[in-house]
């Protein structure tokens, strides 16, 4: 079998061109949110439109991608967000990343807009792309589409795909990927790329990585050793244990104590009755019904956690794939919601429309404080999503997002960060992550450096820089090598650094840093912070919302008070 070194590939979607090109220097130690933030600073005016030719959008597997880590196969996708107006990367398990490393994609940049109206689906293999009309499947709902390209493909490819959200180019919109499954569940959900995608004129993206092989390893046997000890590292972990169990799921009881669990539109942190959407209750559903739920499920191949589940009704039937905390969090407790089955039912309907459920859910919430729905009430939300794929003026509205919703109703409580939804953790109980939320260049977003398990008094404002500084640059590593977040348990507990040792018998590097995961996500954060200053983001865009820095939560009386000259000096030092 030929050997496929890894390279840069470009598609130009006005001449439909492909391109192969060797690796700069400066991108070859990067993958996933650190390779797409380098590129985005070479490549791409800051100013540009979105939505416009200027715009790029880059799908690359992290640095340890295509081995079965456990836990670290996954992609990142990112570009300029119509959302946020600043650089995005949101990433995904399933099968995409895994499938690229095996083809050798570095990086696949995809550039330009079409000349003409229309959707192709994109297949591409080691003989090169090959470009199909769309016209079938635009329109349809991603649970539609999937089964029809693998149909047409086969079941061996992976696919990233658009909704109709996507197509309508709401800034909600994700890119949706198969899980290992075959179910297009895996969601690169947050900042509006799936709005990009379109503006690419591509429904769907499909990888054929027949031929390919497993990306090589410098010194195998020193790889293999590594690779053992931090599996048996993650598998004996008791967060792996809990999160296997309950998956993200296990958080709303623990959020629930801190009194950091958004209820009615985050004007409170404690829900009246947690125990109805607890991890407890879900998991006590899914044993209780049985096939073809499953309260452990892995989203990527090889994966020991197992943090995903299949979530069936009484009546036998797939509600949704997977139900995570998140979702709960904003489409139930944020909307006074309390059944799972519920929430699961406006899930499976976000999901088709291939949009974030983070941010449906801080729409809906913003929508509720409007008076356009009951509280507590699934009918009316479901007929919010309703219009949200019937793409009226309302629906457009929702399907843009919590500010866009706010600021045509007029609105105060939006529960945003440079235009982006807060996760389902209340900032002035959290306040590490208020920091997080406030001074990633991502906006609003948990996944770059939760801070809940952080050794502080989460209410003490002069305790949170360093816990959300040291979140925010392991999580930008292990983004970069492409690892789940639940994996960071078990590489932080492995003995004598097990990232470095991995990456120096993968790629053959004898220089690798220590720190390497603080290394990758310093540089990884000082090139995004340089995007968004040349996109005319200042300090000023670095703070929670006024109405959060004000507003007390009535559990704790607690305000966000943490200290705009924080805010304004986290990062000093990496520039």
């Amino acid at each position: 079998m030929t050997e496929h070194k890894n390279q840069i590939w470009r598609i130009n979607t006005r001449s439909q061109k492909l391109t192969r090109e060797s690796i700069p220097e400066t991108w070859q130690r990067l993958g996933g949110r650190g390779l797409i933030a380098r590129i985005m600073v070479d490549e791409v005016d800051a100013k540009c439109d979105p939505l416009g030719p200027g715009n790029k959008l880059i799908f690359t597997p992290g640095l340890l991608v295509g081995h079965m880590l456990s836990s670290t196969d996954r992609l990142s996708i990112g570009g300029k967000s119509p959302l946020t107006g600043g650089i995005k990367e949101a990433n995904s398990g399933g099968r995409t990343g895994y499938h690229m490393a095996f083809m050798g994609i570095q990086a696949l940049i995809i550039e330009d807009v079409p000349e003409r109206e229309g959707y192709w689906v994109l297949h591409l293999s080691l003989n090169g792309a090959k470009w199909e009309k769309a016209d079938d499947l635009a329109g349809l709902g991603v649970y539609e589409t999937a089964p029809k390209l693998l149909e047409k493909y086969g079941d061996k490819v992976a696919i990233s795909l658009i909704g109709p959200g996507g197509e309508m180019r709401m800034k909600s919109a994700g890119i949706q990927n198969l899980d290992k499954d075959k179910v297009p569940s895996r969601i690169a959900a947050r900042g509006g790329l799936g709005a990009v995608m379109a503006s690419k004129g591509l429904k769907a993206i499909v990888f054929d990585h027949a031929g390919g092989q497993k990306p090589s390893i410098v010194d195998t046997e020193a790889f293999k050793i590594a690779q053992k000890d931090y599996t048996r590292s993650v598998m004996n972990h008791p967060q792996s244990i809990t999160y296997r169990d309950y998956g993200t799921q296990a958080m709303p009881q623990m959020t629930q104590r801190f009194a950091a669990l958004p209820t009615h539109n985050f004007s409170r942190g404690t829900f009246y009755d947690v125990e109805k959407i607890s991890g407890e209750t879900m998991r006590e559903f899914l044993l209780t019904r049985g096939k073809p739920s499953e309260p452990a499920h892995a989203c990527m191949a090889g994966c020991t956690i197992k943090c995903s589940n299949v979530f069936g009704g009484e009546d036998g039937k797939v509600i949704v794939s997977p139900l995570e905390y998140e979702t709960v969090g904003l489409m139930g407790t944020n909307l006074d919601i309390d059944s799972l089955d519920s929430i699961g039912r406006m899930n499976w309907q976000v999901n088709d429309l291939g949009l974030d459920t983070i941010e449906i859910g801080g729409s809906l919430g913003v929508a509720a404080e409007a008076g356009l729905m009951r509280w507590g009430s699934e009918e009316d939300a479901l007929k919010l999503i309703d219009e949200i794929r019937s793409g009226s003026e309302l629906g457009r509205t929702l399907g843009d997002g919590a500010v866009a919703v706010g600021k045509k109703y007029n609105i105060e409580r939006v529960p945003a960060v440079k235009g982006q939804v807060m996760s389902a953790y209340e900032p002035r109980s959290i306040k590490g992550t208020g920091v997080t939320y406030a001074t990633t260049p991502q906006g609003a977003d948990h996944t770059c450096g939760l801070t809940i398990r952080a050794q502080v008094n989460h209410l003490d404002p002069t305790q949170q820089k360093d816990a959300s500084l040291n979140a925010q640059l392991n999580m930008a590593g292990y983004d970069t090598i492409g690892a789940c977040i639940f994996a960071g348990f078990g590489y932080a507990a492995t003995p004598d650094g097990v990232v470095k040792r991995l990456l120096k018998a993968r790629y053959g590097w004898d220089d690798v840093p220590d720190n390497i995961l603080q290394a990758l996500g310093k540089e990884t954060i000082k090139l995004e912070r340089e995007f968004n200053k040349r996109a005319g983001f200042t300090k000023e865009d670095d703070r929670l919302p006024k109405w959060m820095t004000e507003e007390a939560l009535p559990e704790n009386d607690s305000v966000f008070d943490v200290s705009e000259d924080v805010l304004d000096h986290i990062f000093d030092g990496l520039e």
